[in-house]
């Protein structure tokens, strides 16, 4: 039986062809491995559909890089019920579910932690942007699915352009959950900052600045990525965020931005797969690996 099991997704498992993509994802997954090994746990890695994979054994399954889970989300959960009756899930099962659904933000708003302005619009309980903007004297908006990643069906929409975007936004919310966010202009100007959080401890972060003429940081849409060196009052800040969940856990990232007057805000929390840039600070492979331990102990 092995330790731990790292879930990538099938694309990044034995790629015939290793692009720089590709390498980074090959690269962590190596720093990891040595760190988790050092401290005395076997590791192997597999993409998380993998049908003849034999889960129950495996200690432990780590979700790394499985990058397609959100869009194939109704297969992902019914493998995610299947698995966890098998063995032990890192993160757990219950952070893993709460945090696919970005009414998560709703959450931790709800525990003092401050986010982008949020108004959510529930499948089967439709507003029109104009009605979500008066409600909250908004101008711009971002829409965005509840369940997405890597800006999947994500649009920003200006106050002239509401009106042909309604029909767009009612599709979208027949099929969907939808969170519709204050257009905040200094992501433009400022980006977005990752900071990686292990083990409750903040080790790293950089800065997403997107390209010119668009709003979204991510490398898909040509964003580019910056050294960033955050403020003792912004670590302090992604910490409690973490400390705000119901479990503590081992990994992941709290992305923030920046209002008009220089405050920052949660954007996204992150702990299923998120990015992490452990090859931008390896030794914080080594705090990663402690949160896994602490995991696999309790």
């Amino acid at each position: 039986m092995v330790d731990i099991t790292v879930l990538t997704d099938y694309r990044y498992y034995k790629p015939e062809k290793i692009t720089p993509y590709i390498q980074n994802i090959l690269d962590e997954y190596r720093y990891l491995k040595v760190a988790m090994e050092e401290l005395g746990y076997s590791v192997t890695r597999t993409y998380w559909d993998n049908s003849d994979y034999d889960w129950t054994q495996t200690k432990a399954i780590l979700f790394r890089t499985v990058w397609d889970y959100f869009e194939r989300i109704d297969e992902f959960q019914i493998w995610l019920e299947k698995v966890r009756a098998q063995t032990l899930l890192i993160n757990p099962f219950s952070l893993v579910q709460w945090n696919i659904d970005k009414h998560y933000l709703r959450d931790l708003s709800e525990k003092g932690i401050v986010i982008v302005p949020t108004h959510y619009v529930d499948k089967g309980s439709y507003q029109t942007l104009a009605e979500v903007c008066d409600i909250n004297s908004w101008k711009h908006v971002v829409i965005k699915p509840a369940i997405s990643g890597a800006a999947f069906h994500t649009y920003k929409i200006m106050a002239s352009e509401l009106a042909a975007n309604e029909e767009l936004f009612r599709k979208l919310v027949m099929e969907r959950d939808m969170l519709v966010q204050e257009y905040l202009s200094t992501i433009s100007i400022n980006g977005e900052a990752s900071l990686m959080v292990f083990n409750g401890e903040f080790t790293h972060a950089i800065l997403k600045r997107a390209k010119i003429g668009d709003f979204r940081v991510q490398d898909d849409f040509g964003g580019t990525i910056h050294p960033y060196e955050p403020t003792p009052e912004e670590i302090a800040f992604a910490e409690s965020v973490f400390n705000a969940c119901d479990i503590l856990p081992a990994y992941g990232r709290a992305d923030i931005v920046w209002d008009e007057e220089g405050n920052h805000l949660l954007s996204e929390l992150e702990i299923i797969e998120p990015e992490l840039w452990v090859r931008n600070n390896p030794s914080s492979a080594k705090i990663f690996a402690k949160g896994v331990k602490r995991m696999m102990e309790s």
